[in-house]
């Protein structure tokens, strides 16, 4: 019971989420190797990230939207997101963190979070400029954002012609 009630739940949240955005940014976090930290393993496997990143994915690209994978190795948490200025070593421990460069106090989450949209956002933008120089309206861009190996249904498209009329 308890496992089909989280499944709804993230059915449902994966769905408002995909309704609400055109764009969908997530951090491709090492789920499997994070379950292997016994102090972890039951918090992570209890709320089902994998499970929820999946069905954010095939939603996503089954109502035409971008789903956007920022490596796992960005440093999303130990970065400044208003001056770029980046931390050496942070902690797990430490929830709230001060930038030396610029002084701006930082939630490590919210911090993380603005930092993933940042980097989704400059992929896309590169993604874009590939594809006008290519001369095509085919949004798909595969490169470095997905894991290598895992395909998708936009890394399938086929390009379409610039003024190419569309049947």
């Amino acid at each position: 019971k308890t496992a089909r009630c989280r499944e709804d739940f993230l059915h449902k949240l994966s769905r408002q989420i995909v309704n609400e955005n055109q764009v969908i940014a997530v951090e491709n976090l090492n789920i499997k190797g994070m379950v292997r930290n016994p102090k972890l393993a039951k918090a992570i496997s209890d709320v089902g990230w994998g499970m929820f990143t999946t069905m954010l994915k095939y939603k996503a690209e089954w109502e035409g939207k971008t789903y956007i994978e920022v490596d796992r190795f960005f440093a999303s948490s130990k970065t400044c997101h208003v001056c770029l200025n980046r931390v050496d070593s942070l902690s797990l421990d430490i929830r709230q963190w001060q930038c030396q460069h610029c002084g701006t106090c930082h939630d490590r989450d919210v911090n993380a979070a603005q930092n993933i949209r940042n980097e989704a956002l400059r992929i896309l933008r590169l993604c874009s400029v590939q594809v006008l120089s290519l001369g095509t309206s085919d949004t798909a861009c595969g490169g470095s954002v997905r894991q290598p190996g895992k395909t998708s249904v936009l890394l399938d498209a086929v390009p379409v012609e610039s003024g190419s009329p569309i049947l």
